[in-house]
């Protein structure tokens, strides 16, 4: 089952269309994802013009199972009125969503994918909020306990269900991001617990326009880079997010150029260096 994630579209004056148009092309025809996930910041400021366009934009993607929600710069100039407007799916401004697939290959595996907003008002950091963390709390908890009649014969995996949390801004911060390492979730730390709790296997956000993996055995958290914009930060190129989850339930988090090669998050981890700071992925990607 494939998941991707596009996030920091940022559709204004910083918007690259000649990227958005390769992007649109590779999703599509190359990838063909069974869920692609528009993790916030569609629009730069909100505005009701901005909104036009990103709906327009939008539509031109093929896949049956979109899922998108808010980041900061959408909730700006009054935008969180628009937000819903545009993409009524969403509910309310504050609502979370419980999306559920199962895996192509393998029927028992469940695929959780939930959604947590963390967009306010004219602000630039993120609030998850006690409420909608006491029911991302209850969500997970319902798919905690393994039932061994749903796992296949012969199946080495008592694994029934994958965790998926997807937000627009971050909980940890990463290197390269300036201010942006302070303008956070500021509740991160009771959303943190909550995941690990249950069981969570992957956090998905964007916000930092810097691709980064952090890897806590159990559960991971994967940041997406902008998408198609110049509001680059750390690195410097258009990027997206590949999530391939094998039937047994094995997770592989890929990050893709736009119009460009693939390779593992992890590496941008690995082959980080604080002294040089390579800043294309493309370098990195580059036999030595």
């Amino acid at each position: 089952m494939r998941i991707i994630q596009i996030s920091d579209l940022h559709i204004g004056g910083l918007f690259k269309q000649d990227s958005f148009d390769t992007l649109v092309d590779e999703v599509n025809n190359d990838l063909k994802p069974d869920v692609l996930i528009i993790s916030g910041d569609l629009t730069d400021e909100g505005v009701y013009f901005q909104y036009e366009k990103a709906k327009k934009e939008l539509s031109r993607f093929l896949s049956k199972n979109m899922i998108v929600f808010p980041g900061n710069h959408d909730y700006r100039h009054t935008g969180y009125l628009l937000f819903p407007q545009f993409f009524p799916d969403i509910g309310k401004s504050i609502d979370s969503k419980v999306h559920t697939y199962r895996h192509p290959e393998n029927l028992n595996l469940k695929i959780l994918i939930t959604t947590v907003g963390t967009a306010v008002a004219d602000r630039d950091e993120g609030e998850v909020g006690e409420s909608q963390n006491l029911w991302l709390n209850r969500v997970l908890k319902e798919d905690n306990k393994v039932d061994d009649r749903s796992i296949p014969e012969g199946s080495s995996s008592k694994k029934n269900t994958v965790k998926i949390v997807a937000m627009h801004h971050h909980l940890i911060a990463i290197p390269d991001t300036g201010y942006t390492n302070i303008v956070g979730i500021s509740d991160a730390g009771d959303v943190l617990r909550t995941c690990l709790a249950n069981n969570v296997d992957l956090i998905i956000c964007g916000h930092k326009h810097r691709p980064w993996l952090w890897d806590f055995g159990q559960m991971k958290i994967a940041y997406a880079g902008t998408a198609c914009s110049w509001r680059y930060r750390g690195v410097f190129e258009d990027t997206y997010n590949i999530i391939d989850i094998e039937k047994d339930g094995v997770l592989k988090v890929d990050i893709k150029i736009v119009g460009g090669d693939r390779m593992p998050l992890s590496d941008v981890v690995s082959r980080y260096d604080p002294e040089v700071r390579v800043t294309r992925i493309a370098d990195m990607m580059s036999p030595d």
